[in-house]
């Protein structure tokens, strides 16, 4: 009781030099806190970006000549289209947005195009609802490549007909600068009425998940398990793009956080050291008074604790505020989900006085380790 009386009445005489160690405490938990947040939104942001360069990952029918497929495109074989169903519908699996396809270089109108079917992406039975990656073609539509879109008479809302079916163009697509440029997308079932080749397909493109543990032999070897006779091909430029950048951002959020703490720390423990040596002849008297390390120690641990305490929870308030604010503007598709942290809020109060404590133990083992006659005597 002595202690906590002899504490709020050294910082009510000593406020400036609280009020400072507070205002450290509250930036470093309002950054902390506003980082994080940040952090979330940018994790959020930067995983839809990197999901929007394409899918990772390729299953094809067994037995099929990678060279000719990246020279053409597109498989010889074939499979059966519920292999896509099948997919989605097994649970565990370390991969999602499964879209079945079926492509064939054709002749159109004097010229060699890429038809492709596209069926509406399925995601993974256990996955979350998530926004879809590819195209979803309805029955009856197509969407034209910039090359083919150059044609006459290639106009949104204009039929145009696909070796005997007749197709209303959708879209016209921007250029590409790949062989998207010279496709026809369709819906798979239109496009399997055009080749003849009914409930077929001959690739299947997925996202493979880049969670902990989503190791690509791990999904090799459930696909083999699932989808016998195929053969799975990661694209790695795309997959290496997106794990990199994912790993960038986390590490700098991880070391500016790191870099904050440290110097909240030793803000803090400067101010405790000046403290103790502002007091060093009311240390002395009241060793002198009978006031044992134990009373000391806590008088000067107390003063961290306390404001450590306040400053966590002003700074929590803080950076959520700030974070929310500047938030919808840094990162315009994903801010929208992100919630105020409040998970981290009781960690916060738990830890920013620790912290403090720690920083201040020093300067408090300095303190009761002076002699009161050796201090007095000075006097």
């Amino acid at each position: 009781m002595w202690s906590l009386r002899l504490l709020l009445r050294e910082i009510g005489h000593r406020f400036p030099g609280f009020f400072l160690g507070l205002l450290a405490v509250v930036a470093a938990v309002a950054l902390y806190v506003g980082l994080e947040t940040m952090g979330r939104a940018s994790y959020r942001e930067t995983k839809r970006l990197m999901r929007n360069l394409g899918f990772n990952l390729l299953i094809v029918p067994e037995g099929t000549d990678m060279a000719d497929f990246w020279t053409a495109d597109f498989a010889s074989g074939d499979m059966p289209e519920q292999y896509v169903r099948r997919l989605a519908e097994t649970p565990g699996m370390l991969a999602d947005h499964y879209v079945a396809t079926l492509q064939k270089k054709v002749l159109w109108e004097g010229r060699e195009v890429l038809l492709t079917g596209i069926l509406p992406e399925r995601s993974a039975i256990d996955a979350r609802k998530k926004a879809p990656m590819g195209y979803s073609i309805a029955r009856g539509e197509c969407y034209v490549g910039y090359a083919i879109a150059k044609s006459p008479g290639i106009e949104p809302g204009k039929t145009i007909n696909v070796l005997g079916k007749d197709l209303t163009v959708a879209r016209r697509l921007l250029e590409d600068g790949s062989k998207q440029d010279i496709r026809i997308y369709a819906h798979l079932h239109d496009v399997q009425d055009i080749l003849d080749m009914k409930g077929r397909i001959n690739a299947i493109e997925a996202l493979h998940c880049l969670c902990a543990g989503a190791s690509l032999p791990d999904l090799k070897q459930q696909i083999a398990k699932v989808l016998p006779g195929t053969h799975v091909t990661e694209l790695r430029d795309i997959a290496a793009a997106r794990s990199e950048t994912r790993k960038m951002v986390e590490q700098h959020v991880e070391l500016i956080v790191a870099v904050v703490l440290v110097v909240c720390a030793a803000w803090i423990a400067f101010l405790a050291l000046l403290n103790v040596r502002e007091r060093r002849q009311e240390i002395g008297i009241l060793r002198a008074l009978g006031f044992g390390s134990g009373h000391i120690a806590a008088l000067f641990l107390g003063r961290a604790i306390l404001m450590g305490l306040l400053g966590a929870l002003a700074g929590f308030f803080v950076g959520t505020a700030v974070a929310m604010h500047y938030g919808p503007d840094m990162f315009k598709l994903t801010f929208s989900a992100v919630r105020p942290p409040y998970d981290i809020f009781i960690p916060t109060l738990l830890v920013a006085p620790l912290i403090a404590a720690l920083a201040a133990m020093l300067p408090a083992v300095i303190a009761i380790s002076q002699d009161p006659a050796v201090v007095l005597r000075e006097e």
